[in-house]
């Protein structure tokens, strides 16, 4: 944040490192102004106001993954506040306040290994990292809008571009605040809960939380305000220190830091550069495309694969058929073959190309899902490889007699079956004249031969 450290991830300890974010005696911070448009963009995006200007303070604390003994943080002034955050969960719209979007440095990392018997061991790569951290109001009322929030949040940074919000990494961590209080009553203590380093983990510490917090009030006992540890393997939480207040942490204004003056025409550059987000996206896919909510969830999960799916629409205007073959074809030969929506090998294009020639008729869809595997396997188009390979659908009767007298010979128990007027056998062998026909064959003239050739 206040240096030129790299910041990759799964460097060897302590190798991104410098005087600066050491805090070693004699060095001066300097602002990383990407890092600055960055948080701005962000507090744009949850429509927040942006203080102007913001100033840096002192986080005073002592412990030892914090180099400084201090954290530059903001308390009085943080870039973005009186935002919000809204959520589509059931049908329904869930806002929640964002009060605080602030911009700090991250602190190092401890670790404990129990084989080592020098003790604890701290990584500093990690320390001085730029660390935007969101705030949100207490509006969360469900595990299952917490989930919401988690998987909304994640995507909005990913749509914007300023992280990739892998929580496995590190991009990206939650702290859960929780209280209880009964129907009416005000808000009970806050307990925050540290170590959460999943979706899951964040989930089920609440879910501990709350029954925690419920015996203790059930006992006619106050919650304490603290701050608790989340214990993965036993899946319970531990009081860990007493919950600080602001003044605590003795806050004064980063002497060697100017304040920050932001001018509309930044403000007016970054709104320009903020995409159509998540939630909205989602809404108008359901609305404007009538895809299924579901449809619309998978696809705008990710910003590469919404994009992708528009521009195949672009190209076969059937959203329904291009929605599945984008949600349950492309994305595993994506998955399988390591590549992104962004770069796939089929271009969204060629993919409405052969959507196109199934929708004409000219290959059935058992065929389109080979071909659509040559394609990515190739690079060749559609209609190329159908013409090369002779894929397409065959509807003459004639053409489809040879297939059908070898099927009906090979199955004179099925063929006695239909002619006795049970007509369960058809569906088998219009199987195997498939089969037979590699696929090409259209089924309602398979159907008709058939029919037709045993009298029914």
């Amino acid at each position: 944040m206040f240096c030129g450290c790299a910041t990759e991830w799964g460097a060897a300890p302590n190798h991104q490192t410098c005087p600066v974010c050491l805090g070693l005696p004699g060095t001066l911070p300097v602002i990383n102004r990407i890092a600055v448009e960055y948080a701005l963009t962000v507090a744009l995006a949850l429509d927040c106001r942006i203080a102007r200007p913001f100033i840096f303070e002192r986080k005073n604390y002592y412990y030892p993954d914090l180099p400084k003994n201090y954290q530059i943080s903001q308390k009085r002034t943080p870039l973005g506040y009186d935002g919000h955050f809204d959520l589509l969960l059931d049908g329904r719209t869930v806002r929640v306040g964002i009060p605080d979007v602030h911009l700090e440095e991250d602190a190092g990392r401890l670790l404990h290994p129990e084989s080592d018997a020098r003790g604890s061991l701290v990584d500093f790569n990690r320390a001085g990292m730029p660390l935007l951290e969101i705030v949100s109001a207490p509006d969360l009322t469900s595990l299952d809008e917490v989930a919401a929030y988690m998987e909304t949040l994640q995507q909005l940074l990913r749509y914007l571009g300023v992280s990739e919000a892998r929580m496995e990494r590190g991009q990206l961590r939650f702290e859960a605040n929780i209280s209880l209080r009964e129907p009416g009553a005000p808000l009970g203590k806050r307990v925050e809960i540290k170590n959460l380093n999943s979706h899951r983990a964040v989930l089920r510490s609440l879910e501990y939380e709350i029954e925690r917090q419920a015996k203790v009030l059930r006992a006619g006992k106050p919650v304490a305000q603290e701050t608790r540890l989340w214990n993965e393997e036993r899946e319970v939480s531990g009081a860990m220190r007493s919950k600080e207040e602001a003044h605590d942490y003795r806050y004064f204004p980063e002497p060697d830091l100017a304040p920050i003056a932001v001018d509309d025409a930044l403000l007016t550059q970054l709104r320009a550069r903020i995409p159509e987000l998540p939630t909205a996206r989602r809404k108008r896919f359901i609305e404007a495309h009538g895809l299924p909510a579901y449809d619309a969830g998978i696809l705008t999960a990710d910003r590469a694969l919404a994009d992708y799916f528009e521009a195949a629409l672009a190209a076969h205007s059937e959203p329904k058929a291009v929605s599945n073959w984008v949600i349950n074809d492309v994305s595993r030969y994506l998955n399988d073959r390591g590549e992104t929506a962004a770069a796939a090998s089929v271009t969204p294009a060629r993919l409405g190309e052969l959507l196109g020639l199934v929708a004409r008729g000219e290959v059935t869809t058992t065929v389109a899902k080979r071909v659509l595997q040559q394609m990515f396997e190739t690079g060749r188009g559609a209609a190329d490889i159908v013409q090369a390979e002779g894929l397409g659908t065959v509807q003459d009767a004639s053409a489809l007699q040879d297939a059908l007298e070898k099927v009906l010979a090979a199955n004179a128990d099925a063929v006695e079956k239909v002619r006795a007027g049970n007509e369960a056998p058809l569906k088998f062998l219009v199987g195997q004249v498939m089969r037979e026909t590699r696929g090409t064959a259209d089924v309602q003239a398979v159907l008709c031969v058939i029919r037709e050739r045993l009298g029914v």
